[in-house]
């Protein structure tokens, strides 16, 4: 998933012309803490609610103010994975996307980038979960493949966690499976070791209904 499929045409960008005012207005009516400033299809930058509080006279034009704007942005074409550590870096609550040609297209909101990355880790397909602990060293993908696939079952997602006070890390793998038995025990004879499992009939409702209340979260 690339940063073009999730803009939003939600939220318009402020230009110089437009007051202190008016930016805290449109903060407060699509519920974000920053908005990008474009002058043309240029991106000057975006300014924050910390920004207009600070300006003496938040009723005047933008332009008028001699404002140091942060400068964050992302192109179209890159990954869903990298506008998330962005904006987990940065903590915005948006992100401005441009082109190769340096051209503004639009900004990325908090829970649209939530919403895609719950499709591509496949929240929304049922399935059970298996959280493995293991060496870094000892990490063998394919015969982890191998012993899901042996079961007549598939992987829809997987995604690592390293400790960072040792070698070890946590594979958590989403199987298109929700009866895990078989599974496990193939696992447990291969002699990994199993740190956690979810399995649809223990958290399928319960897990669908903290997204939902995440999401609701988001855009109040």
């Amino acid at each position: 998933m690339l940063a073009r499929e999730l803009i939003t045409d939600t939220i318009p960008p402020l230009k110089t012309s437009d007051t202190g005012l008016k930016a805290l207005s449109w903060m407060d009516e699509f519920k974000v803490k920053h908005l990008p400033i474009v002058n043309k299809e240029t991106l000057l930058g975006i300014i924050t609610e910390e920004d207009i509080m600070s300006l003496n006279a938040p009723e005047e034009p933008l332009g008028n103010h001699a404002l140091s704007l942060l400068r964050p942005f992302v192109f179209e074409n890159q990954h869903v994975f990298e506008v998330i550590k962005l904006v987990s870096k940065l903590g915005l609550s948006l992100i401005p996307v441009i082109d190769d040609q340096n051209l503004y297209k639009g900004v990325i909101c908090l829970p649209d980038l939530v919403r895609g990355f719950a499709e591509i880790t496949s929240v929304d397909n049922p399935g059970g979960i298996i959280t493995l602990e293991l060496n870094v060293n000892d990490y063998l993908c394919s015969e982890i493949v191998q012993i899901i696939e042996s079961n007549d079952a598939r992987i829809l997602s997987l995604y690592i966690a390293p400790h960072h006070d040792s070698n070890k890390m946590d594979l958590t793998i989403k199987i298109n499976k929700t009866d895990l038995t078989r599974i496990l025990a193939t696992f447990y004879r291969y002699h990994y070791t199993v740190k956690a499992t979810f399995q649809e009939n223990e958290f399928g409702d319960d897990m669908r209904e903290r997204f939902d209340s995440l999401m609701n979260y988001l855009n109040i």
